[in-house]
């Protein structure tokens, strides 16, 4: 079967340069040329997958066909072989390790620290102060996911270096992925944030790690879980430097899509008089003036619904996987080595699943509607076996700092928000008025 040929390839570039300048547009409109499209990056040819169906089969009908593709062999030199970046039997086995520090009962201990967090952060805001939200959700993010962490004092310096340098090597790291790869070598600016960042969190993580080597007590941490975690079947820990690449891919994957859909709920809030009054009611009627706690997340059902429609709305632009043996994919016979493009965007802009996508509607996922989705078409945090580990911590994140401030405050809009976009939608200047409710 022959693929058809995205529009507007270049020569020696491929598609990247009007990929970059176009970015959702470009990927949307590849659904009209079919269900799997080939893409250039540069000299480098891929398939672009535009369906749900196909969507799921890569993901997890025949998952173990694919290994993680050239956007994560970018990072592998950076951040080590953790769960986001490495591939098979390795894989599997270290995700078996990690897998009792993501435990319910984990969590309800890392809700404490969310909870806490959060209330320091409101501390120090005060009535009619304009927040420039992002950043603030960006600290609280780093703060949460630093001290779920890192519970002890050494802990504290990490935590600083994160929040200076997580997001220069997530925003500067997909440039590279989607770049000729002469453009890493340039000595242009990007790349001497990059660099220096990565080595900064190197250095800090190394020495906490070190700080704690011989230490078998349990901190109630994530740093804990990886120091105690044995092999199921060898009885083997984890090597230091296995614990290094989870500690670094922990700090960068774990931090950046829970900081923008906290950002982008309170914009969507503050834009909506209604949806915020739906908020606000059903605060008021679980918390009952009291403080939240794990017990209460399920019955937050439309901060629930909220937050579902903010990740489908400002999801990842792009994943990518690569074929480890020969996959059969949309009536093509793709061979091992091929790259894939994956588009969570794609999928969550397609009108035939979700009416009129630029419209923020939380009533989609009512347990009516939400069930009548093909598998697929929503995927924010992936799925199968490489489906982030993470993704209940994230959503009890945000369902705490959300009710957390939902009690206290209105946020207002102070101006009209503006977007950056690089793997994800930036909110940039965000600016949000701090009324007492």
């Amino acid at each position: 079967m022959s693929v058809p040929v995205a529009p507007g390839r270049l020569p020696f570039l491929g598609h990247s340069l009007p990929m970059l300048r176009k970015r959702f547009a470009f990927t949307g409109n590849l659904r009209a040329q079919g269900d799997l499209v080939e893409v250039h990056l540069g000299p480098m040819r891929t398939y672009f997958v535009a369906s749900p169906q196909l969507t799921h089969q890569v993901l997890v009908t025949d998952a173990p066909k694919f290994h993680k593709g050239r956007m994560y062999d970018k990072f592998r030199p950076f951040v080590g072989n953790g769960l986001a970046v490495s591939n098979g039997a390795f894989h599997l086995r270290q995700r078996r390790m990690m897998q009792p520090a993501f435990h319910r009962d984990r969590i309800a201990g890392y809700a404490n620290t969310m909870l806490r967090a959060t209330l320091d952060l409101l501390d120090g805001w005060r009535p009619g102060d304009v927040r420039q939200l992002e950043a603030d959700m960006q600290g609280l993010a780093v703060t949460i996911v630093g001290e779920a962490l890192f519970s002890t004092g050494i802990g504290k310096k990490a935590i600083a270096e994160a929040r200076r340098s997580v997001f220069v090597i997530i925003r500067n790291g997909i440039l590279r992925a989607l770049s000729p790869g002469f453009v890493e070598k340039l000595p242009i600016p990007a790349n001497r944030e990059f660099d220096e960042a990565i080595a900064r969190m190197r250095a800090i993580v190394h020495e906490v790690i070190e700080s704690r080597r011989g230490d078998d007590t349990d901190h109630g941490d994530l740093l804990s879980t990886l120091l105690m975690a044995r092999d199921a079947e060898t009885g083997e820990p984890m090597t230091g430097e296995q614990i290094f690449d989870e500690v670094i891919t922990l700090l960068t994957a774990g931090i950046e899509t829970t900081a923008l859909a906290l950002a982008w709920i309170f914009h969507e809030i503050g834009a909506d008089p209604e949806v915020e009054r739906r908020v606000v009611a059903e605060v008021d009627e679980v918390l009952a003036g009291r403080p939240v706690t794990i017990d209460d997340v399920p019955k937050l059902t439309y901060v629930g619904q909220v937050a579902t429609e903010v990740l489908r709305k400002y999801p990842l632009w792009l994943v990518m996987r690569r074929t480890a043996v020969e996959v059969e994919l949309g009536g093509a016979v793709l061979p091992p080595g091929t790259e894939v493009i994956l588009s969570p965007h794609t999928m969550h802009y397609d009108p035939a699943n979700f009416p009129d996508p630029e419209r923020f509607d939380p009533d989609r996922w009512t347990p009516e509607r939400a069930k009548q989705l093909p598998k697929g078409a929503f995927v924010p945090f992936g799925g199968g076996i490489h489906q982030c580990i993470g993704n209940h911590f994230a959503l009890t994140e945000i369902a705490i700092v959300v009710a957390t401030v939902c009690a206290r405050y209105r946020l207002v809009p102070d101006r009209p928000v503006r977007t950056k976009f690089t793997n994800a939608a930036y909110p940039n200047d965000l600016m949000m008025k701090v009324v007492p409710r």
